[in-house]
């Protein structure tokens, strides 16, 4: 018996419910949706199952290791199992999401689900790349209790999917389920940023967890979103290490070796006394908040979504049939794939380095054609690749003097390296 994969079979539906509230806010003029937030995030997801398709099997080694040799009993299969369970994995997230909060070492993975200062279901997408590689010891007490690997993948597919839904501003308050479940005005607290809403509502679907434990806030007043010190970037793969290079470089200030080490297993915000102490975050006020923004022109944009869609193909291909391809095919295409929505992101941004980066990029994108030499439908997938090289080549190049005139204006702007606390 092998798991469902739920997550992955729920992608396009994914994308359908976002092209409804794409269109529920434009339809009622909102600003839930801005392109160059909601591609990162998306790139965010994209990144995390790609890296997820060589992580997977390695992690979830130990839970199979500790079923098969060390669980104290043997869950039947019934009806009452999957409740237990489905209750059980509910109750562990709970906890490694909290400690991915208090933690600072977790919190440098964890922090990229908070980056985006937009609150909409493109959200959800946006996921660390190597979160997993602590999650599953969270889970490890379910399998010394003996519930079957397979099925408790199955559920953990679920609850991951049930917190697609709950991250929209589309949807108020739901009355008597807010008492017990997990709602959009819950999770809308956890995205806040605002001191009083922080380190608050870390359910997945039953939110008696927070209300058992402390950690539950009521949504008073719509917050506001992202991290305490806003990432200035687009950049996917910067969004993911931003935070270790803080927590480095803040380490290397310090004369104490304990406090080194202190840096990293204590809750963000901590530093020792010789560097001010712990820094508190900051209050924010709605009405004054301006969100990071670049300003990328209608063009740029539309080339860079022009980009974006073959990105997003050949990672739905990658993610459903990686499992037939070779080593150097998995290696190479992940690799390509985090480079293009890397630089997606540096576009976005109009980096000036960005531009060689997109024509180095063409020549990646036509060299990885030989990796699939002797398929069946080669010539169809050479003859389609050129095409769309061609044409990405040319129309960048007739843009090319305009955007690096709006790369060297905007090189003058600083971007901050920022993060801290959600």
């Amino acid at each position: 018996m092998e798991a469902i994969p739920i997550v992955a079979l729920s992608i396009p539906f994914f994308f359908l419910l976002i092209g409804i509230e794409l269109l529920i806010s434009l339809y009622q003029k909102k600003d839930y949706y801005r392109v160059c937030d909601a591609l990162t995030s998306i790139s965010c997801g994209i990144g995390a199952e790609v890296v997820g398709i060589f992580m997977k099997s390695i992690l979830f080694f130990g839970y199979l290791y500790i079923y098969n040799n060390l669980r104290v009993y043997t869950m039947p299969d019934t009806f009452l199992t999957w409740a237990a369970l489905f209750l059980g994995v509910d109750f562990f997230y709970y906890w490694f999401h909290r400690k991915s909060h208090e933690i600072n070492a977790l919190w440098a993975a964890h922090i990229v689900h908070h980056q985006s200062e937009d609150y909409n279901l493109s959200t959800a997408l946006r996921q660390a790349w190597f979160q997993s590689s602590f999650s599953w010891v969270f889970y490890l007490p379910l399998a010394f209790a003996g519930f079957d690997p397979v099925l408790f993948l199955t559920i953990s597919g679920i609850n991951t999917v049930y917190q697609f839904w709950i991250h929209t501003k589309t949807v108020g308050k739901l009355g008597f389920l807010e008492w017990f479940m997990n709602t959009p005005s819950h999770h809308r607290v956890h995205h806040g940023k605002n001191p009083k809403y922080l380190d608050t509502n870390y359910a997945a679907v039953f939110i008696i967890w927070d209300r058992m434990f402390g950690t539950f806030r009521q949504e008073v007043e719509e917050p506001v979103y992202g991290i305490t010190k806003s990432l200035h970037s687009w950049n996917p793969v910067w969004t993911n290490f931003h935070y270790w290079a803080d927590l480095f470089n803040l380490a290397a200030r310090t004369s104490r070796v304990t406090d080194k080490f202190k840096i990293f297993i204590n809750r963000p915000g901590w530093q020792p006394t010789e560097l001010g102490g712990f820094q508190s975050a900051p209050e924010v006020e709605k009405i004054t908040y301006k969100k990071f923004d670049t300003k990328a022109k209608g063009d740029l944009v539309l080339y860079i979504f022009f980009q974006f869609v073959p990105i997003l193909i050949t990672a739905s291909v990658f993610l459903f049939l990686s499992n037939t391809f070779s080593s150097l095919q998995k290696y190479s295409l992940a690799a390509l794939i985090i480079f293009s929505v890397m630089n997606c992101g540096l576009l976005f941004e109009m980096r000036t380095w960005a531009a060689p980066l997109e024509f180095i990029r063409y020549i990646f994108i036509l060299s990885a054609l030989w990796l699939f030499n002797g398929s069946e439908k080669f010539i169809f997938l050479a003859v389609g690749t050129i095409v769309f090289v061609t044409v990405s080549g040319f129309w960048f190049f007739l843009k090319l003097k305009q955007f690096n005139s709006r790369a060297q204006r905007l090189a003058e702007v600083s971007f901050p390296v920022t993060s801290k606390r959600p």
